[in-house]
């Protein structure tokens, strides 16, 4: 002998029942609670700026020619820009500095190609840092990486890091970094004379 359902379900109780689950929130299916929402919102914004801003430029709103070469540093989307004086171009991942007020912007250019470089703190760096070093050798340790290019600005750089983690952030106390591969290419490219604009 069949057992009736528990439960007698007819085709409108059915529908009716559907219809209602439907309609009730249930906390581990509300993917449109507003704090779902926001975070899904900010993780869209984040990837679309960083991939948007991470973009090919062209030279001439920032350069008047290419003699010599021109490097542009666009600090908000933390990318350097490098044209030969054929027009040939390279985009590399930056670090830039850390805050607003050691941040430089103008323009200025490359007054020395430094192969090995080796570093000082800065006086103020030092004040904020105590415990840092007085000087570091040239190396694996030193925090200028591998090359260096050498600024018409007292102690401003574009150099090196051994430390990638600093690429693509706001990391610096002033200089312009690259992974170390980077900047040994673009030593190769750009020359004493160099000009840059840090915007």
């Amino acid at each position: 002998m069949a057992k009736a359902p528990l439960f007698p379900v007819n085709r409108r109780a059915f529908l009716a029942g559907s219809v209602a689950m439907a309609a009730t929130p249930v906390v581990a299916q509300d993917v449109n609670d507003s704090s779902t929402v926001e975070i899904e919102r900010d993780l869209s914004q984040v990837v679309r700026r960083n991939i948007s801003s991470f973009r090919t430029l062209d030279w001439q709103p920032y350069f008047s020619n290419l003699n010599g070469g021109a490097i542009l540093v666009d600090i908000d989307s933390r990318a350097l820009h490098y044209w030969q004086e054929n027009g040939n171009y390279r985009l590399y991942p930056s670090s830039v500095p850390v805050t607003d007020d050691l941040t430089r912007r103008g323009r200025t250019e490359v007054t020395l190609k430094d192969p090995a470089p080796d570093w000082r703190p800065t006086p103020a760096m030092k004040t904020r840092n105590p415990d840092w070093p007085d000087y570091v050798a040239p190396g694996p340790d030193n925090p200028l990486g591998t090359r260096a290019l050498h600024l018409s600005w007292t102690y401003y750089r574009i150099h090196g890091t051994h430390d990638t983690r600093k690429i693509g952030r706001r990391s610096s106390n002033g200089c312009i970094g690259l992974y170390n591969e980077h900047i040994e290419e673009l030593y190769e490219l750009a020359n004493v004379g160099t000009q840059v604009l840090l915007i």
